[in-house]
């Protein structure tokens, strides 16, 4: 029986300090008046943006949305001279925010969560560091990110390499590759950044290629002045044509199926948006139907298989970064990647037609004989995605269940944000979530929790988890509506692909945030449906 008298640290306890992390912190304490402290196993604020600084990071959504919404003074003040804004840009910005709000004195940095259980005597989470300490809290919030988790390859010899050896979701602050034989393994959106912005800069560059990709430009410029003015002026019709929009990038979704204009004019709105840039863009800003009708994802595919036949110079070199699978995987845009392959000092090597066989005190081996000697090697291979971070900590809910235990056959949960048999537990973008720009679904999610945990205090619940019944639901409407689109036919990470051994499963709600928020918003109104809210009575009736 949970017992309602008992005290605890803290009414709150936010795991991760970064978009999602600081607003609800920022929702806890100064709106709902809550005790409430975070936690970051970095340095200092920013999640993402505070690991990933290796050279060429870039958001790829535009500066203007890509910010927090609810504060309109903040928006009206803030500043940005490019389309796309950069790590550090990025980085101030959230660091901005934290001092906005004094948030500072209520987060812990340097301070990893190695475990979270959930004590049903007591009805409270008892979160245990790696520095040694413990605290307890009424309700936990994870904000861990859906891309955090590093995925580095276990490469016969790996130990053995003499040189430098990083991975880019660990960037060492810092570095200097001027001169060396640097090698890059991986060539998804982190890649494609790290390869255009490393090639200038050292002797040779080799790019150890899993699969090749589909990616577009990313149109990054200065922004004028007026330009940003008037952004701000219309900033109230901006972000309520994004709430209600289906990847929330800020841009207008095409309602024209590809196939209903001559291929004259497909070509046409192609290159109009391969000028204009941006892979969302691209994809669903170009034709409705790109993502979701084979002949429409052809179309565009087979257009930017012929821009790489035009920009890359080599015709073999054309011939391994052309993609032949569907256009199906996450949105990619670069700055000049198909072109770096034409400096003379990058050269390709497609792990698919010539396999590493292992890495050796100089660099590595390939099938074909060769030994690529490298002064530094950096492993963009990606994340352990959406659960990652999850599965890695000791999470435990009632009766001791582990988060493991009850994801084996793949992550679920209801709504993204909250799964069964862990009481009083919300993650911010947890597996199921909305698959879009990801501050405006962060802002959907936080004030939606803020909000229930603010109904629960009001009254006399005791603890807040869904059904396994609606968390079943759930997952089912996400798999239904996963398989009206292209993407599950791809290896992604969408899907949990890139990882060996890993479930492909369902892990996003890839109806968009429109639809999403019109589903969080009927379930609230529904007096919460499909969560059981736990009172003492009850409690102590069970």
């Amino acid at each position: 029986m949970t017992d309602p008298d008992v005290r605890s640290d803290y009414d709150a306890i936010v795991i991760g300090a970064g978009f999602g992390g600081i607003y609800m912190l920022h929702k806890l304490r100064n709106e709902l008046g809550l005790s409430a402290r975070a936690f970051d196993r970095a340095g200092g604020v920013g999640g993402t943006w505070y690991w990933n600084r290796y050279p060429g990071a870039l958001s790829d959504t535009e500066g203007f949305v890509y910010r927090y919404s609810f504060d309109k003074e903040l928006l009206q003040e803030s500043e940005w001279k490019t389309r796309y804004l950069r790590q550090p840009e990025i980085l101030a910005y959230l660091e901005g925010v934290v001092d906005r709000y004094d948030l500072a004195p209520h987060i812990q940095l340097n301070t990893g969560i190695e475990s979270a259980h959930f004590d049903e005597a007591c009805g409270v989470w008892r979160v245990g560091t790696d520095t040694g300490e413990t605290f307890t809290a009424k309700y936990l919030v994870t904000a861990l990110g859906l891309l955090s988790a590093t995925n580095l390859p276990n490469i016969k010899g790996r130990d053995l390499f003499e040189g430098e050896l990083y991975h880019s979701g660990a960037w060492p602050e810092r570095h200097d590759f001027t001169g060396k034989r640097v090698g890059v393994i991986g060539t998804g959106s982190t890649g494609i950044q790290l390869i255009t912005a490393l090639a200038p800069q050292v002797e040779h560059l080799t790019v150890f290629q899993r699969s090749p990709q589909y990616s577009v430009p990313a149109g990054n410029g200065a922004l004028a002045g007026e330009v940003v003015e008037a952004l701000k002026a219309n900033y109230d019709k901006i972000w309520d044509d994004l709430r209600s929009s289906s990847v929330a990038f800020g841009f207008k979704e095409s309602s024209v199926p590809a196939m209903s204009v001559s291929e004259e004019e497909r070509r046409k709105v192609f290159q109009e948006s391969w000028d204009i840039g941006g892979g969302f863009r691209f994809m669903f800003g170009t034709f409705c139907d790109v993502a979701t009708d084979p002949a429409a994802n052809a179309a565009a595919a087979e257009f930017i298989r012929s821009k790489i036949t035009e920009i890359v110079d080599d015709p073999e070199t054309a011939r391994k970064l052309t993609p032949t699978d569907l256009y199906a995987k996450r949105p990619i845009c670069d700055s000049g990647y198909y072109a770096t392959f034409n400096r003379n000092n990058v050269s390709l090597v497609s792990v698919k037609e010539t396999p590493i066989v292992e890495m050796t005190p100089k660099g590595i081996r390939t099938e074909d004989g060769v030994e690529h000697e490298l002064d530094v090697l950096v492993f963009a291979t990606g994340f352990d995605a959406v659960d990652g971070n999850y599965t890695r900590m000791d999470i435990r809910g009632r009766a001791g269940e582990s988060i493991n235990a009850h994801w084996q056959g793949g992550p679920t949960s209801y709504l993204g944000v909250s799964t069964t048999g862990f009481p009083n537990m919300f993650m911010i973008l947890g597996p199921n979530g909305p698959f879009t720009n990801l501050p405006p679904s962060i802002e959907a999610q936080v004030e939606w929790i803020a909000d229930l945990i603010g109904n629960a205090e009001s009254g006399t619940v005791l603890t807040v988890e869904p059904t396994r019944e609606a968390e079943d639901a759930w997952t089912q409407t996400c798999r239904e509506i996963a398989d009206v689109t292209l993407f599950p036919k791809a290896q992604s990470w969408i899907f949990g692909a890139n990882i060996p051994g890993k479930t492909n499963t369902v892990m996003f709600y890839l109806a968009g945030l429109g639809n999403y928020r019109t589903t969080l918003a009927e379930v609230a109104a529904n007096g919460y449906e499909g969560f059981d809210m736990r009172t003492e009575a009850l409690v102590q009736q069970a």
